[in-house]
């Protein structure tokens, strides 16, 4: 009997082993991926231009993932040192917070979360595993304490004057932002919170219909609600920035009416260059851009259909001619459970590829960086 006990003791270390310690790396590796390919030859003049940019990227989900963010990952596509080699200045990291199983671009309720196990997986603190605002609250304390570990290479940017001196001091600026707003739960001081917190940018919805309005992968199709509108203008008068990544085209076109600040989709495809479900229709996405708002073209397959660094950079240039050149930015969408044809150090490969496809020097500058860094520098808080 003893050694029944011994065997059943043993298989109990090793189920918690591969539980905490095999599982949730490999589900990262598995989920995201970069395309296997010989390193990507990048001219003198690219590798010159690329250096004079302040890259800029409007979507990263690294901070979903058990990963040291100060050490150079074998898995995943960002941590500061590849996002350092790739150039970039300024990086949104943003919160996923909630995924319904069986996730889909056409249709996702809501009544079920598929994350609940990746966090107890990964020993996020218990506080997280049955509340949303507190997995929030998590990610955001995660850039937090990496500001304290990064001995000046990193800032926690939450005004102006942050990223300004993060640019100024060659540090990478990080803006923290939310994949849908549910982690307000329905409670308008939650949005409070987690501002004071250094929630800057909201999305306002996921893969699934939330209390503030309709996904565009949702059931419904609906605009804002009530919650919706009165968390819109708290958030506005805050001085957030307002994300309608994933939005019905409804809400969007209910924000864009309710407010003149200028709102941004952070990581997306045109739908008149690459007709997938992922995407909203180029009339409304140029409604946003006359607005004066921000779109970044993602890396991913449902995005720009052509996963490689022409496809990225054949979307970037319709966008371009589509919205304008001041309209557009990298939304990349890292470590969001995609495939891409880049990890965070390979940034560069965009600007070559936009060279090989004739965009001038001006315009490479603008979509790589410049347009993010200026469109942050004006609208984040004073």
């Amino acid at each position: 009997m003893k050694w029944i006990g011994l065997a059943l003791a043993a298989l109990l270390l090793v189920g918690v082993y591969v539980f905490y310690g095999v599982l949730p790396q490999r589900f990262d590796r598995n989920n995201n991926v970069v395309i296997p390919h010989e390193p990507y030859e990048i001219s003198e003049r690219a590798r010159a231009l690329h250096e004079t940019i302040p890259v800029a990227d409007l979507h990263s989900d690294m901070l979903l993932w058990r990963r040291d963010p100060l050490k150079r990952n074998m898995r995943g596509h960002t941590d500061l040192p590849r996002l350092r080699d790739g150039g970039v200045a300024l990086q949104v990291f943003t919160a996923v917070t909630k995924t319904p199983p069986d996730l889909n671009y056409d249709e996702n309720e809501a009544d079920k979360d598929a994350l609940t196990l990746l966090m107890i997986a990964q020993a996020w603190p218990v506080r997280t595993w049955n509340s949303i605002y507190e997995r929030a609250a998590y990610q955001a304390s995660r850039l937090d304490k990496l500001e304290k570990r990064a001995d000046g290479g990193f800032v926690y940017a939450k005004t102006k004057n942050d990223l300004q001196g993060a640019i100024d001091h060659g540090a990478l600026a990080g803006v923290y932002g939310i994949e849908g707003a549910h982690p307000l739960e329905g409670d308008i001081e939650n949005l409070d919170k987690l501002y004071d917190a250094g929630l800057r940018v909201m999305g306002l919805q996921h893969f699934f219909d939330n209390e503030l309005g309709g996904s565009l992968h949702g059931t419904s199709g609906a605009g804002l609600t009530a919650f919706g509108k009165q968390a819109v203008d708290r958030a506005v008068e805050k001085g957030m920035i307002i994300d309608v990544a994933h939005s019905s085209e409804a809400v969007v076109r209910e924000v864009l009416a309710r407010t003149d600040k200028p709102v941004i989709v952070s990581h997306t495809g045109l739908k008149g260059h690459c007709d997938t479900p992922r995407n909203i229709s180029d009339e409304t996405m140029k409604m946003i851009a006359d607005h004066g708002g921000l779109v970044g073209v993602g890396f991913w397959d449902a995005a720009v259909c052509d996963p490689t660094p022409a496809g990225i950079a054949g979307a970037i240039l319709y966008a371009v001619e589509l919205l304008g050149v001041d309209h557009v930015a990298l939304g990349s969408d890292f470590d969001g459970t995609v495939t891409t044809p880049i990890d965070g150090s390979e940034m560069a490969a965009i600007t070559q590829a936009l060279i090989d496809a004739g965009a001038d020097d001006e315009t490479i500058r603008a979509v790589m960086g410049e347009n993010a860094v200026r469109f942050f520098l004006e609208h984040l808080p004073g």
